[in-house]
């Protein structure tokens, strides 16, 4: 049998003003604020091509996510009916990855100002992606 496990490095670490958990916003259009994505050393050669104004999906490994939580209260919400983590967007969950719609505001060496992302200081990053353009512009 294969071995099935491999192996996620991050590229960048979140640097923002969040620091508590609890206070953080649960989606960015709450109130998040603009943050610094502090790339590693050797990831800055991945950077070339990244404009300022880009829409950029941004992977975070959520590391103070409960792994081991299957079914939650939607955004927290106990008035609201128990579901699958599947169907939510709770960070707690099997394997705790973020996913961040933000735009590029700035480029500094290996640092990149992005807009309002809920991610707490010290995040780790995992990749970020263009979002796709329309088909022309590809």
């Amino acid at each position: 049998m294969p071995d099935d496990r491999f192996e996620i490095r991050p590229v960048a670490t979140v640097e923002s003003p969040l620091t508590d958990l609890a206070a953080a916003p649960k989606q960015a259009d709450e109130g998040a604020p603009e943050a610094w994505l502090v790339f590693e050393p050797g990831m800055l050669d991945a950077l070339d091509g990244l404009r300022v104004g880009d829409r950029v999906v941004v992977l975070t490994w959520l590391h103070r996510a409960d792994r081991d939580v299957r079914r939650v209260h939607p955004r927290g919400d106990e008035a609201r009916p128990i579901q699958g983590v599947f169907s939510t967007r709770s960070p707690a969950r099997p394997n705790p990855i973020g996913l961040h719609e933000v735009r590029v505001l700035a480029i500094d060496g290996g640092r990149v100002r992005v807009s309002a992302i809920e991610a707490v200081h010290g995040t780790p990053v995992v990749d970020v992606k263009l979002v796709l353009r329309e088909v022309g512009e590809r």
